[in-house]
């Protein structure tokens, strides 16, 4: 749809047009009413405005100020479509900032531009005519900037003046391969899928990132590389950035966001870096669990602890459901500013946000009654309202193979099969993207049109008849023109919500508990705890003095014992050894500098705490228990020697592949597999303390300790234990 702005007045006092109200708006709310309230358009979409119109004197006719005008603010809601008509003709006031520049002196250059489709994880390529400052205007640590202007392609107009758009074009100071340029923007596009995705929880405040592509000057030598997005004018406020820094500013949303996408996406990833004007975010980072793509910035789990080590959930939070990260009380008490910051905030929650639910065990397989319908064509009220009226939803039902059964309850009885992965496997584009691929026209969409094919967006099975082809609306941008595939949308969304859980240590141990009963490995069914490494990086960081004034000679203890007891808490091996150390008074490598006092209490808390590691897989763990079922050392007071249990440990610990041992340090070093088979034959040859006497299977342990002590050069021991082996052969009864 085109909008003829040509004929909008403009006389406006400057403070009235800074006083206009700027609410994003949809297609829907746009409408030119004349002068008898009759629309009025032409057959080929586009809408004129009149520039008699009731709607438009009545919004603009009054002085900034006059009595009339307070009592129609105070009395009056402003409409949407009101509102559209101030903002349009804020706008138009405005002009054209980079007018004054020298444009018709810069050459006319053809470029390639790269679009990057973060749904379905594709480059698109197209041409583009552009003009560009030959020195930059500006530059930050990394990146110089230039002005640009490009010509709108769906335009087909040569005219710089009126129909071509501001660009900032950015290139790095130094030298750089040129996938680094594809890897930024790759960022940056999952990180809009994430804005999106808040959005559709209905916060107080819609958030929005800079569409970001990358242009190609295929007429230069070298054929050099820049990044190019929208110039937005405004003022440019960092919010938080990848190291922990929040910004104390009073705002929430920024805070709100970025916790949001820890949560929303099962704690894979969180985005952060959050900068730009308002609630227009560029140049975001991403922090993933494993620590791998997104570029340098990426600092994993270590990125995720130094955010939430300086975050202060908000009433946005709170509205969304999302739960609070524990921190210890002196961490909270270093944080009042942001609190007493966070009380001036300008925004207020409406109590329509949508809660980020994180789904029960059930939930997370069947899905159902836990998503609801949505789509760009409609406002979630228009959704709510549409639910209503039907008494339909929408259900999913996922079935063998990791696919699922979407059903619409509302009467209807088509049925579409979704391609999915189970739980836990759904992807969130955290994998580097491949390198750009051209699309021809069958392919790909176009700049004037959306093809909506249902193969290529990864769908299958029987749709009915195939969509007709559908021009893009106008409020869309060309760049953003391949993320408007609803369907996908829909379904990023529907693994997003499979994902969801909590961000707090007590939902996250619930969690693992209904994984460990359901899981026929049981302990080991359980994955590692991101969460819990977060914990456990918050440890280590007090430790470096990471959040203390002294260089780490006077850090806080307390809050660093606090985040290692729930890393360990939540089953992370390293936390697990550590803890266990302490309290046995052992030597430890992380927190060396702490004590524990000796005691019952203490000597128990370590014991189930090497338990839990042995569960988990640990090695020296599982040597340790076994010795202490063995000869009753570090045993609890209430425990009691059992060599029934301890001969359970020393099997694990000798079928365990040294590289497969998740504990930490080499355990075959001071227990190699031999030691552990001859202490088993041990036992099975004197019997006792709950275990029936073997000399025959003790018989069979010898003999593979002296092999296994042969295979290792060590001669010597290798006799030791044929001669045992011997004399446990004639304890044997003979049955003859």
């Amino acid at each position: 749809m085109k909008l003829d702005m040509g004929s909008i007045k403009t006389e406006l006092p400057h403070d009235d047009i800074e006083d206009m109200i700027m609410d994003p708006l949809s297609l829907a709310d746009l409408r030119r009413v004349d002068g008898s309230g009759s629309e009025e358009s032409d057959h080929d979409g586009s809408i004129h405005c009149k520039s008699d119109s009731k709607v438009f004197s009545k919004a603009m006719g009054l002085p900034p100020g006059c009595p009339q005008d307070r009592k129609r603010k105070k009395l009056t809601r402003i409409s949407p479509r009101m509102q559209w008509f101030q903002a349009a003709a804020k706008a138009r006031a405005l002009g054209d900032p980079w007018e004054k520049f020298q444009w018709k002196d810069y050459p006319t250059e053809n470029a390639k531009r790269y679009r990057y489709n973060a749904l379905k994880k594709e480059w698109i390529e197209d041409m583009c005519v552009v003009k560009m400052e030959p020195e930059p205007f500006n530059h930050g640590a990394m990146r110089e900037c230039f002005r640009m202007k490009k010509l709108s392609n769906f335009l087909h107009s040569d005219d710089w003046h009126k129909d071509s758009n501001n660009y900032v074009a950015k290139r790095y100071m130094e030298e750089m391969e040129r996938s680094v340029y594809f890897e930024d923007v790759h960022l940056q596009m999952d990180a809009k899928l994430w804005g999106e995705e808040f959005n559709r929880h209905n916060p107080p405040k819609k958030v929005d990132i800079i569409q970001m592509c990358i242009i190609e000057f295929v007429e230069r030598p070298g054929k050099p590389v820049y990044h190019i997005e929208h110039f937005i004018q405004g003022r440019y406020i960092k919010y938080n950035s990848n190291s922990g820094f929040v910004d104390d500013a009073k705002r929430k949303t920024p805070q709100a966001f970025t916790h949001f996408t820890f949560e929303r996406s099962g704690h894979e990833l969180i985005v952060v870096d959050i900068q730009g004007v308002g609630d227009l975010y560029t140049d975001p980072q991403i922090h993933t669990a494993d620590g791998k793509g997104y570029g340098d910035g990426n600092l994993g789990t270590r990125g995720m602890a130094l955010f939430f080590h300086s975050h202060v959930c908000n009433s946005i939070c709170e509205s969304l459901g999302l739960s609070l990260f524990d921190l210890a009380s002196q961490e909270l008490n270093g944080l009042s500013n942001q609190v007493n910051a966070l009380k001036d905030s300008m925004t207020r929650v409406r109590g329509s946000e949508e809660l980020c639910l994180s789904p029960s065990d059930y939930d997370r397989q069947h899905l159902l009654d836990f998503l609801q319908q949505r789509s760009n064509s409609f406002s979630h009220s228009q959704h709510a309202k549409m639910r209503r009226e039907s008494g339909g939803s929408i259900r999913v039902r996922y079935e063998s193979g990791g696919s699922a059964r979407v059903r619409c309850e509302s009467g209807g009885s088509s049925h579409h099969r979704l391609r999915s992965d189970s739980y836990g496997s759904g992807e969130f584009s955290l994998s580097p993207p491949e390198s750009p691929t051209r699309h021809n026209s069958e392919g790909s969409c176009e700049d004037d049109h959306v093809l909506l094919d249902r193969q290529d967006s990864g769908f299958s099975g029987t749709y009915g008849p195939r969509p007709v082809v559908t021009r893009r609306p106008r409020y869309e941008s060309e760049n953003s023109l391949n993320l408007n595939c609803e369907e996908e949308k829909y379904l990023f969304s529907e693994l997003a919500a499979k994902k969801s859980r909590k961000s707090n240590v007590a939902a996250e141990k619930q969690l693992r508990q209904e994984i460990r009963d359901s899981e026929e490995d049981g302990w080991l069914g359980e994955k590692d705890s991101i969460l819990g490494q977060i914990h456990l990086d918050l440890a280590k960081y007090h430790e470096l003095g990471r959040f203390s004034e002294s260089n780490g000679d006077d850090y806080d203890r307390e809050a660093a014992m606090f985040h290692l007891r729930h890393a360990a808490d939540l089953g992370v091996m390293e936390a697990l050894i550590t803890i266990a150390h302490i309290h046995f008074q052992l030597p430890h490598d992380i927190l060396t500098d702490i004590e524990v006092p000796e005691s019952e209490e203490n000597w128990s808390k370590g014991f189930h705490a090497m338990m839990s590691a042995a569960h988990l897989g640990s090695r020296e763990a599982m040597v340790f228990i076994a010795e202490a079922f063995k000869l009753g050392s570090n045993l609890p007071q209430d425990w009691c020697i059992n060599w029934e249990e301890a001969m359970k440990w020393y099997e694990k610990a000798v079928d365990i592949d040294p590289e497969e041992d998740e504990g930490f340090g080499n355990g075959t070093v001071d227990h190699p597999p031999y030691v552990l088979l001859a202490a088993q034959a041990e036992m099975l040859k004197e019997g006792g303390h709950g275990l029936s006497k073997d000399p025959q299977k003790a018989n069979e342990l010898y003999t593979a300790a002296a092999e296994s002590a042969m295979e290792l050069m060590k001669g010597r021991l290798a006799n030791k234990y044929y001669m045992l082996a011997e004399e446990a052969l004639a304890e044997v009864p003979d049955d003859s």
